[in-house]
């Protein structure tokens, strides 16, 4: 009798610890996929810079790249345990990809106003960078604070 009962428990687990592998596994092969689209669409839009000449390619490349690490960003955020770190690194990455973006804007200027356009972006990259770091802050404080160790659900409007 102990001995069925133990065979019946042990092949119930089996089926859960199955169930929960399978799930795991799709879950990559979606992310997987997901990346495979991310990568193509980098692809195609690096491919529309090449008819470009001179900054205007720089300029596209930039762009071209950055819109492909938030996308990756987006991504390790929608599959990342910890959402409020998540969250904050995506905004860091957009903060970053306008950055650079600017940085190759500005090249088509000269003198001071080359000087005053890659001081302006510094500005708004590092405003970024702050606003994303308090947002951060004020969300794990908020956490702290009613003792959740659960991520924060969206709010439905």
């Amino acid at each position: 009798m102990k001995l069925k009962l133990s065979s019946i428990a042990l092949g119930v687990a089996f089926a859960f610890a199955t169930a929960a592998q399978a799930q795991d596994v799709n879950t990559r092969k979606v992310k997987n996929a997901e990346e495979d689209r991310i990568e193509a669409q980098a692809k195609a839009d690096k491919a529309q810079c090449d008819t470009l000449k001179a900054n205007a390619k720089d300029i596209c490349m930039a762009e071209a790249k950055g819109k492909e690490k938030v996308a990756k960003a987006e991504l390790d955020a929608k599959h990342a345990s910890d959402k409020v770190k998540a969250e904050r690194k995506v905004k860091e990455t957009k903060a970053e990809a306008a950055y650079e973006v600017a940085k190759q804007k500005c090249d088509d200027q000269k003198g001071e106003a080359k000087d005053a356009c890659m001081k302006q972006a510094r500005v708004d990259r590092d405003r970024a960078k702050g606003t994303a770091e308090k947002q951060a802050e004020a969300k794990e404080d908020k956490r702290a604070a009613t003792g959740s160790t659960a991520p924060d659900k969206p709010k439905k409007y």
